[in-house]
């Protein structure tokens, strides 16, 4: 009788084991990589003189653990000649639609500084993607979807305010946060609404950004504004706008699929990062600065797009750019023309 208790469970203890092995069969936990590379050529009529430039060499990997824990770690080669970590986080989905993320990664703010380099329109970012808009860091955001008739996405987080290097011995009282939404409309609208608060230094800064485009019929047509107010009266509030659309034109040929002709204008008030300058180097007994002037551009081009199985670009822009009497332009933020092949695998 013990031996027949005995092997009923050790039965069951098999079974189970069986069961489980099967339940963790059905999470695939291969890892997948990803990257990103943008080579490209500029010359700046002004100066007569060109260069090339590897503006980007990301390599990425993702993958799931169990059905609701996943994870993400994205590495840059060459941004801008630098080796930086962009992403590291792990993301929980404990229930369907709903998301948290702990780790570093890019904030939820804006529409245009939240695009990946291969997700581009144009070979070089707008005003508000790359100097008012473009914050990662480490923190923690949740994320929710719900469809009450059309999508809504919910996403907001905590973070350290240290920026990407500055972790180890960074304590603060202070915890920057951020929140977006977005209502993605039928027929292709949608708008994004989201606002930010940075600390850099010791001036707070507030964010707000309002965009719409619509997507459908081979047309992408883009808005966004954004608003940024530094506490104390600081610095006087910036202001930036990025407006643009694209028209892709199908195409059969056995090399390029689509052909994209795209025009666009960004403007940005005078604005400042937020931190304190003495002498050009940050140092609290200084005091913030005019880190980019008031100017506005004008970016017309030409995208070429290669099928599959790569999902790679080639992106011709002119930029022309518009300074005011005092402006002093920085070496790269002049007229010039772009050529950029980008890949993606």
């Amino acid at each position: 009788m013990q031996r027949k208790h005995i092997s009923l469970l050790a039965l069951c203890l098999l079974t189970g084991i069986s069961v489980s092995a099967q339940v963790e069969q059905k999470v695939d936990r291969k890892p997948s990589v990803h990257g990103t590379i943008r080579g490209k050529y500029e010359y700046q009529p002004e100066d007569e003189k060109g260069r090339f430039e590897v503006r980007t060499a990301r390599i990425s990997i993702d993958g799931k653990v169990t059905d609701w824990v996943s994870y993400k770690a994205e590495i840059d080669l060459s941004d801008e000649g630098k080796i930086k970590m962009l992403d590291a986080y792990t993301r929980l989905t404990p229930i369907k639609k709903f998301d948290f993320r702990i780790g570093q990664m890019r904030v939820p703010f804006t529409i245009d500084a939240h695009r990946s380099p291969h997700q581009q329109y144009f070979a070089n970012r707008s005003f508000i993607a790359k100097q008012v808009g473009n914050v990662r860091d480490v923190g923690a955001t949740v994320g929710y979807t719900f469809n009450p008739g059309f999508p809504i996405k919910l996403e907001a987080g905590v973070f350290n305010g240290s920026g990407l290097t500055n972790q180890k011995d960074f304590w603060t009282n202070n915890i920057n946060y951020s929140a977006k939404v977005q209502f993605m409309f039928p027929r292709g609208f949608n708008l994004t609404l989201s606002a930010q608060k940075i600390k850099p230094d010791n001036i707070s800064v507030m964010m707000y950004d309002a965009g719409a485009y619509y997507h459908a019929h081979n047309w992408h047509i883009e808005l966004e504004y954004l608003y940024k107010h530094y506490s104390k009266e600081a610095f006087r509030p910036a202001h930036s706008v990025d407006a643009f659309v694209n028209y892709d034109i199908p195409l059969r040929n056995k090399f390029f699929s689509k052909v994209s002709p795209l025009l666009r204008y960004d403007f940005m008030s005078d604005h400042s990062d937020g931190i304190r300058y003495l002498n050009g180097e940050q140092d609290e007994a200084g005091k913030m600065k005019f880190t980019d002037y008031k100017r506005s551009r004008i970016t017309g081009g030409v995208t070429f797009s290669i099928d599959r199985p790569f999902i790679s670009d080639i992106r011709i822009n002119y930029e022309k750019y518009f300074y005011g009497d005092n402006a002093v332009p920085k070496k790269s933020e002049k007229d010039k023309f772009v050529i950029e092949v980008m890949t993606r695998f």
